[in-house]
């Protein structure tokens, strides 16, 4: 009798399916903090770049906007990673790997650097050694799920994750690099143990590394010289060496709340690399012990979240992806701001977010986009199987060991399990 309204019967399953269709799946916490971390870097880097590009008679921009081109291009490139679904990789992980071996031996015969070293390609703005962090990542990540179930053992664990790692080391070291070289070892020797590698072959694995690190200071004069400075640099804080007094001044001249952005002297009056290698110093100068911990509880942040990441990611593979990256890009940092105040020989490495740089920049940003994707991943299996998973995961005990149990499993997971 009359014209009803119809109103049709909707479970609360398909009333959240619904709603799921419309949530973008992003990762709010990490979204802030890289921006953060963006966005400070950008600053400081304009800050301690502007002299050097005047003095060489450029626009005092030209350093910051060609950083800015960096970050747009890196941008872009997470942006689009962070949709693709990461198991994906393993169709093109051969490729990645090859070409990026590839890379590394080109870098030795047509590449340039500074003070005699092999380092880019294209005039020095492509970095294999970058890359390769990056790739020694995706493919040990890829390579340990594959063999799980034989990871304990040494013929198809111990020995192959050591050849792969002594490859990429030693070509990395013959530029000479060795602060790269070195993180993508103790990057490699991380994801062995995450993937439940025995603690014989990790005693083992670590007593390697101390002999290839001592072979590399007894090879290369650089390595020797600045474990030298470091050793007198911890008796007598004037016996170390140039570049850490430098920095040191730049410390100690900034107090507890800087001189002012912009205001820094250290930079003006020979600290080496100032933009690059020794942005931190130029950061602890002009904004204090302040900003330098404003730094230190970012990355701190980054780690959390990285790792929070890692512990609810979809599977063992999802999680030794997102434990390594986090991983790589907070002990870069790290290892960064622990040379500036001498608490470690000098290195290298880049200050990620921060260092002028497209090649550290861009596979940085590329690293956020693929820990995107294991968040997105994550998120999306949640609504669908209607509940939040967020018990604590031991990362190595994904396999061989009882799993901790989910509420329901949907069939996306089973099919990637």
């Amino acid at each position: 009798m009359g014209t009803g309204t119809f109103v049709r019967s909707t479970t609360p399953r398909q009333a959240a399916g619904a709603r799921i269709a419309f949530r973008p799946h992003i990762d709010v916490p990490l979204l802030l903090i890289v921006l953060s971390l963006l966005a400070y870097g950008l600053l400081m880097l304009y800050s301690a770049s502007w002299d050097f590009a005047v003095l060489r008679g450029m626009p005092s921009t030209s350093i910051f906007f060609k950083q800015l081109g960096w970050v747009a291009l890196g941008g872009a490139a997470a942006t689009v990673i962070s949709m693709i679904d990461y198991h994906q990789y393993r169709r093109v992980i051969l490729l990645i790997i090859g070409g990026t071996l590839l890379m590394l031996v080109l870098v030795l015969i047509f590449g340039r650097g500074n003070s005699g070293s092999a380092r880019g390609l294209l005039n020095g703005s492509i970095q294999p050694s970058e890359l390769a962090k990056l790739t020694m990542v995706l493919y040990l990540s890829f390579w340990l799920y594959s063999k799980r179930e034989k990871i304990r053992t040494f013929n198809f664990g111990f020995y192959p994750v050591v050849g792969i790692l002594a490859v990429f080391f030693f070509l990395i070291v013959a530029q000479p690099d060795l602060s790269a070289a070195a993180t993508v070892v103790v990057i490699g020797g991380l994801l062995f143990f995450l993937a439940g590698a025995d603690w014989r072959q990790i005693v083992l694995a670590v007593t390697g590394i101390g002999g290839i690190g001592w072979l590399g200071l007894k090879v290369y004069d650089t390595g020797a010289n600045r474990l030298q400075d470091y050793l007198a640099g911890l008796k007598d804080l004037t016996q170390s060496s140039y570049h850490v007094m430098r920095a040191m001044e730049a410390v100690i001249h900034g107090g507890w709340f800087g001189v002012g952005i912009g205001q820094s002297n250290v930079k003006f009056t020979g600290l080496p690399f100032p933009y690059t290698d020794s942005i931190f110093a130029v950061i602890v100068e002009e904004t204090g012990l302040l900003g330098a911990g404003c730094v230190v509880l970012l990355f701190g942040l980054l780690l959390w979240r990285g790792l929070s990441i890692a512990r609810n990611a979809p599977d063992q593979l999802g999680s030794l992806l997102a434990s390594g990256i986090t991983f790589w890009i907070v002990l870069e940092a790290m290892l960064n701001m622990a040379v500036i105040i001498g608490l470690f020989p000098f290195a290298g490495n880049a200050l990620p977010f921060f260092s002028a740089g497209g090649s550290n920049l861009v596979t940085t940003l590329i690293g956020i986009g693929i820990l995107m994707n294991i968040s997105r991943t994550n998120m999306a299996n949640e609504a669908k199987d209607g509940s939040v998973f967020s018990a604590v995961v031991d990362l190595r005990r994904w396999n061989g060991r009882r799993r901790v149990s989910r509420a329901r499993r949907s069939p996306i997971t089973e099919q990637q399990d």
